[in-house]
């Protein structure tokens, strides 16, 4: 605590402040008048407890911030696990470091190194350096150990457009009738129901049967059930709705999970010998779980669908992403094209 001690002297009065707080070296100053002595005082108190004295910076070290970070994200933040995974290179690339060593050059060129000198791509070296901006967030807004976030002025790589790819009309028939025959049961709903709502994989495999509401032909993702966090809402309708009705009627009374197949592997996994055969036997080719939340997307483009109802059910928070998943087939834009001449005068006459 602050103690004030007013001493007279040939110079006149002066009043000096003594602070001391266990655990933290003893701070003096001097002032003429008693208010600044004591707002000084009060103020320095303040940013003692609060870390912003001493230069904290310099006796914090990285591996400080990485154990109260990952602390601080337990398990509530989806992206959790793989956020530890990035900070297993980040703290080999900062081990030995203060806060006050790194620089926006040092992480720049810890960033360079994740896609210069390994099989990382540029997407993935940016979800590193954004799990490292988060954590020096968090040192600025919660913890109050540094001014400003380095990761700020480190520029990011450009990332490609994505990957372009879903299922063709005859495709999808000789996918979906592959799935149908399947020895693994799940395969063809689970199928159905990614292609009917564009869910997630992970969605998916993590829906539990009180999310289903047959009266309403609704599934509720609650908040931080989905990649983003965000809760939302995904219709049950068509086929995806009598299997999962004919499905909830035998299903395990011990386990609430819609597709219970951890059991037999993690997650997705224990489906995916069975995937891999159906996209065999349907010949098609360069193929992934993924692209049915795509071809989901393209499908309501195509149909006419707006821009934002389809980033609603996808759970989109951009519609930058949206338009990244959503595509039109040639034969939708020469359709689009003939709208467009037609609405301007220019359909022109047939010519022989």
């Amino acid at each position: 605590m602050a103690t004030i001690t007013r001493r007279t002297g040939k110079s006149g009065t002066s009043y000096k402040v003594q602070i001391r707080i266990k655990g933290y070296p003893t701070d003096t100053a001097s002032f003429d008048r008693l208010t600044d002595a004591k707002r000084w005082a009060a103020e320095t108190e303040a940013a003692i407890r609060q870390g912003k004295h001493f230069g904290i910076a310099r006796r914090r070290s990285f591996a400080d911030l990485a154990d109260k970070y990952e602390a601080s994200i337990g398990e509530y933040l989806k992206s959790a696990q793989a956020r530890r995974g990035h900070f297993r290179y980040w703290r080999s690339e900062f081990r030995g470091h203060s806060l006050e060593d790194i620089t926006p050059a040092l992480i720049a060129a810890s960033y360079a190194k994740l896609h210069k000198d390994s099989d990382r791509s540029i997407a993935t070296a940016n979800r590193y350096l954004a799990s490292l901006s988060a954590a020096f967030t968090y040192a600025v807004k919660e913890l109050g150990w540094i001014e400003r976030n380095p990761c700020s002025r480190v520029r990011k790589g450009t990332e490609s457009a994505g990957r372009v790819r879903y299922l063709e009309d005859d495709e999808r028939v000789r996918l979906l009738k592959a799935c149908k025959e399947s020895r693994n049961p799940l395969l063809y709903p689970a199928c159905v129901l990614a292609l009917s709502t564009g869910a997630r994989q992970s969605e998916l495999m993590n829906l539990r049967w009180p999310q289903i509401d047959f009266a309403r032909r609704t599934i509720l993702l609650r908040d931080g059930e989905t990649k983003n966090g965000s809760g939302r809402v995904l219709p049950l309708t068509g086929e995806a709705f009598n299997l999962l009705r004919d499905m909830s009627k035998v299903r395990d009374l011990r386990d609430d999970r819609v597709f219970p197949v951890a059991a037999a592997g993690r997650g997705f996994g224990s489906l995916r010998n069975a995937w891999d055969k159906a996209l065999a036997r349907a010949k098609v080719e360069d193929f992934r779980w993924h692209d049915l939340r795509h071809t989901a997307a393209s499908y309501l483009t195509m149909a006419g669908v707006g821009s934002m109802e389809v980033a609603k059910v996808l759970g989109h928070k951009t519609l930058q992403m949206t338009a990244r998943y959503s595509h039109l087939s040639p034969e939708r834009t020469v359709e689009i094209g003939d709208v467009l001449t037609k609405r301007l005068g220019l359909t022109g006459k047939a010519r022989r």
